[in-house]
C-alpha cells in the first residue's frame, strides 16, 4: 500500500499510532477503554490504518477482517484542523481496499448515515449507550469467566458475533484493568460479559446471555468491577427486554448510532444480544 499523493500518505498503523489515535477518540468523546490500543491490534494487526500529511498523523481508521465474510470498519477520523479537505475520503477509500468487496459492517454516527450509504452500507437497527452508576452484586453461580474452559467461551461468542475470534478473544478476557465473568448451567455456557476500565468510567461489551434473569445477575457482577463510577453499555435497540433491563437500574441513554451492513444483516438472535462488544470494532 502505501499510497502517496500531494504529501499524504496512507500506511499501516503501528501499536504506538494506535495509542495515538485512541488519545484523539478520547479528545472526542469517545471513551475508549484503557487498554483498547492492546486489546484492537491483535484481531487484525494490518487492519489499521494512519494518514500523515508531510509526516504528520492527521486521520486513521480500521477495517478489522474477522474472515472472508466479515469485516467491521471503525475508529474513522480526521483530526479537526484537517476536516473537509479531502484527507477523510483517501483513507476510507484504502480501508475499502483492505475489505475488498467483503461484507462488512459499522456504528454510524447519526449525521453520517447518508454517507455511508453512498458505500454501499445498509441500515439495519440501533445502538443506545446507556450510562449509570450501579454497586452491583455477584450470585453464587456466577463464575470468573477465567475459569471458564476458554473454546467454551469461543463456541458461545459465535452464536452472537458474525465470526469466529479467538485471538481477540484471549487479550479481551485477559486485559489488565478488565474482568469477565459468565454462568454454567448444567455444564454449558448461558452467557457472559466483561468490563473494562475507559478514559471516563467502565464499559460493558459483550454481554450476551439466554434470557434476562442471566443477563441482570452477570451485568450486576460486572458492576462490582465499577468502583462506584459510572458505566456505559452498547445496547442493540432491537432488543426491547435489554432496554427494559437498563432503564430499570436507572441508566440513561447518552449516544446513538447505527449499526449498518454491505450486505445482509448477519442472521443472529439479537434477543440474546444485551451489550455489542465495542462500537469501534463490532
Amino acid at each position: 500500500m502505501p499510497i502517496t499523493e500531494d504529501n499524504f500518505l496512507v500506511r499501516t498503523m503501528t501499536i504506538t499510532d494506535l495509542k495515538l489515535a485512541l488519545s484523539w477518540a478520547a479528545d472526542e468523546g469517545w471513551n475508549p477503554g484503557i487498554d483498547d490500543a492492546n486489546n484492537f491490534y491483535v484481531a487484525d494487526p494490518k487492519g489499521f490504518l494512519i494518514g500523515e500529511l508531510n509526516g504528520q498523523p492527521i486521520s486513521c481508521i480500521s477495517a478489522v477482517r474477522y474472515n472472508q465474510k466479515f469485516s467491521f470498519i471503525g475508529i474513522y477520523m480526521v483530526k479537526p484542523e484537517w476536516r473537509k479537505q479531502g484527507f477523510g475520503i483517501k483513507i476510507w477509500q484504502e480501508a475499502l481496499r483492505l475489505i475488498d468487496n467483503q461484507p462488512a459492517a459499522l456504528d454510524a454516527v447519526l449525521e453520517q448515515v447518508d454517507t455511508y450509504k453512498k458505500s454501499g452500507f445498509k441500515p439495519a437497527h440501533h445502538h443506545l449507550r446507556y450510562q449509570g452508576i450501579i454497586s452491583g452484586s455477584i450470585s453464587e453461580d456466577i463464575r470468573d469467566l477465567k475459569t471458564i474452559n476458554f473454546e467454551q467461551i469461543c463456541l458461545y461468542d459465535s452464536h452472537y458475533f458474525p465470526a469466529e475470534r479467538p485471538h481477540f478473544l484471549k487479550t479481551w478476557i485477559n486485559q489488565s484493568h478488565g474482568t469477565g465473568y459468565g454462568i454454567v448451567n448444567d455444564g454449558n455456557l448461558v452467557g457472559y460479559g466483561v468490563i473494562r476500565k475507559s478514559t471516563e468510567g467502565f464499559r460493558i461489551g459483550p454481554l450476551f446471555a439466554e434470557n434476562q434473569e442471566l443477563a441482570a445477575k452477570i451485568f450486576l457482577a460486572l458492576c462490582t468491577y465499577s468502583q462506584n463510577q459510572n458505566v456505559y453499555i452498547d445496547v442493540p435497540d432491537v432488543n426491547k427486554q435489554a432496554l427494559s433491563l437498563v432503564e430499570s437500574y436507572q441508566m440513561k441513554p447518552v449516544f446513538e448510532c447505527v449499526r449498518m451492513y454491505t450486505a445482509e444483516k448477519p442472521n443472529l438472535d439479537r434477543t440474546k444480544i444485551w451489550g455489542v462488544t465495542t462500537v469501534e470494532l463490532g
